[in-house]
């Protein structure tokens, strides 16, 4: 196992660029009463860079959606769904988005697709309630856990906890890393990022960030590098730091008890500024 201590430098950002060469992210979610989470990831992803993102959501919910954000380009939840994944380059799917058995068709249906992908919240939970981890899912994935999701993931390669010390998250993230060919991204107080040989752990952070949809945002940040052609394992790495320093500063600005996730998405400017000066710009 191959222990990396710094993440990577971020993809290049040319002065004469326009949209179209810094990706096009298609996030998949939301359902009534969870119009925040897709929302955010979509908003964190535009902020951290994206050229061009788009929301899927139920028609339903739509409307509002779009107005906490105007700059995302809104689709109804059905048959474009599986359209706009193709021309997606990357794609998020699970924030908020429920576990209903329609739900477990769209996820289906997407992950079918070999595009680098984010999978998150529901997302996860669909994928837990499997038996074994499904051959159906061809995606080149980034999964997002917490513990809680970790230990229902956990099932499919029979644990039923997950530890509290770095050694042990790190083991069962490198396991289940290894089982399902995925990059696992496991959050928390130090997040642990694998390939199932390479692991970072993150020591950016701190209770900043321990409010509901903190982790919509840091899905809609790996879905922007992932959409800009960085490699998986490394685009999480930076996603992880990046997110973790915008706590901080929303903290240090804030107080740790009173930032919101949208607090977070603000101090991604900051964050990144301070990201290319340590660690650079691909050239």
């Amino acid at each position: 196992m191959i222990r990396v201590a710094s993440p990577p430098p971020l993809p290049p950002r040319p002065k004469e660029g326009q949209k179209g060469m810094f990706g096009r992210v298609l996030v998949i979610g939301g359902s009534e009463g969870m119009i925040g989470a897709p929302t955010m990831a979509g908003r964190a992803a535009l902020k951290l860079g994206a050229g061009l993102v788009e929301i899927a959501v139920p028609r339903s919910i739509l409307a509002a959606a779009l107005t906490v954000t105007p700059e995302l380009i809104g689709i109804a939840m059905g048959g474009k769904v599986a359209e706009a994944a193709s021309k997606a380059d990357s794609i998020i799917i699970g924030p908020g988005m429920g576990q209903t058995p329609t739900v477990l068709g769209i996820l289906k249906s997407v992950v079918r697709i070999s595009n680098p992908m984010v999978v998150d919240a529901d997302g996860l939970n669909l994928l837990a309630k499997q038996k074994k981890w499904p051959v159906w899912f061809k995606a080149k994935g980034v999964l997002t856990p917490h513990p809680g999701e970790m230990k229902r993931l956990g099932k499919l390669i029979g644990r039923d906890s997950v530890p509290e010390d770095d050694e042990g998250r790190i083991e069962i993230a490198v396991l289940a890393a290894k089982a399902f060919g995925q990059i696992i991204v496991l959050k928390g107080n130090r997040t642990v990022v694998t390939d199932g040989e390479r692991v970072y752990l993150n020591r950016t952070g701190d209770s900043s960030l321990s409010k509901a949809g903190t982790g919509d945002v840091l899905s809609g940040m790996v879905g922007t590098l992932l959409a800009q052609r960085m490699d998986r394992f490394e685009a999480a790495c930076a996603a992880v730091f990046i997110h973790g320093r915008a706590g901080e500063i929303a903290g240090e600005r804030l107080g740790m008890r009173c930032v919101l996730s949208h607090d977070v998405i603000e101090a991604i400017s900051p964050a990144v500024g301070e990201y290319e000066k340590r660690y650079g710009v691909a050239e």
